[in-house]
């Protein structure tokens, strides 16, 4: 039996049962097995890579020879590389092709010449050789477009409408450029397409509107202008599972070019996890299996690929190295100059820090998009599964951006501004539905979804009315001109000429390009646009000094003035000095004789610009604990402020030697409070209350009691510390400083003391 286990039966011991109940130990994890697929990389089941060209023509293909070549080597081969540059490529070692990748001083466009000639297995060694940090500055450089951006979901489990408007809204306002919706009940997309775009306009201009269903019905809703963009053709790497799906790479390339033919921006979806998930890795490492697919992407015409895992991110994750094969993913598609999409759209762990070590090196090295899906709604309205990051995170996410400094695409919204939008796309979205006869919605209803944090919040809904109103877009032939034309009849002029201008530029076909997403003024951000030009340090993207002001100002930062703001709402007529001072100075007090007296030392600032302390007990409450516990073991209190000195330490001394028991109480506005006695070193004390936001009225009592039995010559069982497993610092010390400095604008140095007066507080 190990030291793990207790004696009896072999029960794990406490240490181990507390680590077995702890979330990550809900998750997967899978013992690494090459025959299976569940390795990320390095399969012995690999091929060697290889490239044999005969008269232009290649003949053999990572060890596979044209005779036995299957549908994606065969289209790899004629349409994925560029054989001019293949035998350079194919010849450069791959520890030199991975240093070039890394290498600042090797230009963006070199590692994507090179690529150009790279074989699926050889950027599948090649970025097997990165370890973490170079995969972070490899995507650094890497990525098509010189601007971050950030996709997010809105859906919600019973397709409102109104809740969707709302929702898109809110995201268009965060900063998401790209709102992805899907539905519950197929019958609802074209619902749900009308509804995210009306919302989304009433905040921003120019996010693109996606409604991922069948591909027919997508294409449909996109050539009628509802949606502007897809990505929802799914590649495999291998010909099995292509197969099982009544697929080809040559009818995914019909696709392709079947949705930019019509005007819609389209990128190809792959991932690690989606073979194994169908038995058909063929024994392949993860890595290797989306090289093929990210070549085929490029092969087919695809502008971006969505990749990264997406609904096989758990697989990924459950072998060594899987969030390192994740990234790769990520990075192998813009070695091959295509949009990346970065995937994070699937929940891969229940563990938060799992979470979120799989997104922050993305959003350290900056994507086309961090998330191919934030779930912007909360995670049971999230109706392609709970994403990696939800609702849930949208401040985390705010904070990790102000931490690093960073742009991960999003940026905090007032309170009040929210409230208004989602008001607005709610009214928006009722006033179309009206007018074109598909549903009529209650003020009721409005005031429910812009209330609402999710559709639990709802209520009871008419979900068929939602059905009818889809099938009535749908029969009736309803375009983005109808919704235009029913907002500008309605009065709703402004958001009718933001959806025009949208659905002309659309028109004009920039936003095809590759990485292309409109900015808030509608110019197209893309790689022909807006090139990323990273070059090593002081060079590529950097927030401007505006963006950057907007990254920071997160909801919750507080300073001294707001501090100021919220004491002032405690204060009360009470802690007034007693006259006698001089000058409007309070009394001096002078040394006590009573042998039962304990003086309590107050901090400069008490009863001026300090009322309340961090455990939120005002002052004068606190001081009437204090009191109270003093009077319980027959001894008296009174109360000086010290005005030379913010020390804790010091005023609890200085009290100690104005009482006529030696015994005094230091307390500072913020809480912390100490007992002293006048023959100590100002940095000794008999009791320490050092966590004021946990101490309560009884352990303030308490402190008083003991003071008083310290003042009877008693030796008391110290009053102990508070304690709880809440992250006390990071939640208060940002407002200790500011209390710390509305304290110190009141120290006077050589100031004298003075007494206050107790009235009110016993």
């Amino acid at each position: 039996m190990t030291a793990e286990h207790s004696a009896a039966g072999g029960r794990p011991v406490g240490r181990i049962r507390f680590m077995d109940a702890q979330r990550v130990n809900l998750d997967g994890f899978a013992v690494e097995d090459a025959s299976l697929g569940l390795v990320a990389m390095r399969s012995p089941h690999d091929p060697e890579p290889g490239l044999v060209i005969r008269d232009g023509r290649v003949t053999e293909l990572d060890g596979v020879p044209e005779d036995r070549f299957d549908s994606l080597d065969s289209y790899i081969a004629r349409h994925g590389l560029d054989l001019t540059v293949a035998e350079e490529a194919m010849g450069l070692p791959d520890v030199e092709f991975a240093r070039r990748l890394v290498n600042p001083d090797v230009p963006r466009s070199e590692i994507v010449r090179l690529s150009a000639g790279a074989t699926p297995a050889k950027l599948a060694r090649v970025l097997a050789l990165l370890r973490p940090a170079e995969l972070c500055q490899a995507m650094t450089k890497m990525r098509a477009r010189r601007t971050p951006s950030n996709q997010a979901h809105v859906t919600n489990r019973l397709d409102d409408p109104l809740l969707l408007a709302a929702d898109a809204a809110t995201a268009a306002a965060f900063g998401f450029r790209e709102v992805e919706t899907t539905v519950p009940v197929l019958a609802d997309a074209p619902s749900n397409a009308v509804a995210c775009l009306i919302g989304a306009a009433a905040a921003a201009q120019g996010v693109l509107i996606q409604c991922s269903v069948e591909e027919a019905l997508e294409l449909e809703l996109g050539m009628r202008g509802l949606t502007s963009y897809a990505e929802t053709i799914s590649l495999y790497g291998t010909e099995q599972v292509f197969t099982d799906g009544d697929d080809t790479p040559w009818s995914k390339a019909f696709l392709t070019s079947a949705y930019a033919s019509r005007g819609l921006k389209m990128r190809v979806s792959s991932g690690a996890g989606a073979e194994v998930l169908m038995a058909g890795a063929e024994g392949k490492s993860m890595v290797y299996l989306e090289s093929r697919c990210v070549a085929l992407a490029r092969a087919i015409g695809a502008q971006g690929v969505q990749n990264g895992g997406i609904d096989g991110a758990s697989v990924a994750a459950a072998v060594p190295l899987g969030l390192r094969e994740l990234m790769s993913e990520n990075l192998m598609v813009m070695m091959r100059n295509l949009e990346s999409c970065s995937g994070n759209d699937a929940l891969m762990s229940e563990s938060d820090m799992r979470r979120t070590s799989r997104t922050l090196p993305i959003v350290l090295a900056g994507s086309d998009f961090m998330f191919s899906g934030f779930g912007s709604i909360q995670r049971y309205d999230n109706m392609f599964g709970p994403s990696n990051f939800n609702a849930e995170d949208i401040d985390d996410f705010l904070a990790m951006q102000r931490d690093w400094g960073v742009d991960g695409g999003l940026r905090t919204v007032p309170a009040d501004r929210i409230a208004e939008l989602r008001r607005e796309a709610a009214q928006l979205c009722r006033a179309v539905y009206q007018h074109l006869g598909l549903a009529d919605f209650s003020d009721d209803h409005v005031e429910r979804a812009v209330d609402a944090a999710g559709s639990k919040d709802l209520g009871e809904t008419d979900t068929l009315a939602v059905v009818s109103a889809a099938q009535a877009i749908r029969d009736g032939g309803i375009t983005v001109v109808d919704v235009v034309a029913a907002l500008d009849e309605t009065g709703y002029e402004a958001a009718a000429d933001r959806i025009l201008a949208m659905t002309a530029q659309r028109l004009a076909g920039d936003y095809l390009q590759t990485s292309a997403i409109f900015d808030e003024r509608l110019g197209v951000l893309s790689l022909v646009t807006d090139p990323n030009d990273y070059a090593g340090p002081g060079t590529g993207f950097e927030p401007s000094a505006e963006r950057q002001a907007e990254i920071d100002a997160i909801r919750q930062a507080r300073g001294v003035e707001d501090l100021r703001a919220e004491q002032a709402t405690a204060a009360v007529p009470l802690l007034a000095a007693v006259p006698g001072g001089g000058n409007g100075a309070g009394r001096v007090p002078a040394p006590g004789e009573d042998p039962r007296e304990v003086v309590i030392g107050v901090s400069p600032a008490v009863g001026r610009d300090v009322w309340r302390c961090l455990s939120g007990l005002t002052v004068p409450e606190v001081l009437a604990e204090l009191l109270a516990g003093l009077e319980e073991e027959g001894c008296t209190g009174r109360v000086v402020r010290f005005n030379d000195t913010v020390d804790l330490g010091r005023i609890g001394l200085a009290a100690a030697r104005l009482a006529g028991s030696g015994i005094g109480i230091g307390l500072q506005g913020k809480g912390t409070a100490l007992i002293h006695r006048r023959d100590l070193a100002p940095l000794a004390n008999l009791e320490l209350y050092s966590v004021a936001p946990a101490v309560t009225p009884e352990l303030y009592r308490l402190l008083g009691a003991n003071a008083a039995r310290h003042a009877k010559g008693g030796t008391p069982d110290p009053a102990r510390n508070p304690y709880n497993d809440e992250a006390i610092e990071a939640r208060y010390h940002t407002t200790v400083i500011a209390l710390m400095a509305l304290e110190r604008a009141w120290v006077k140095p050589g100031a004298l003391p003075e007494e206050l007066a107790l009235d009110g507080l016993r």
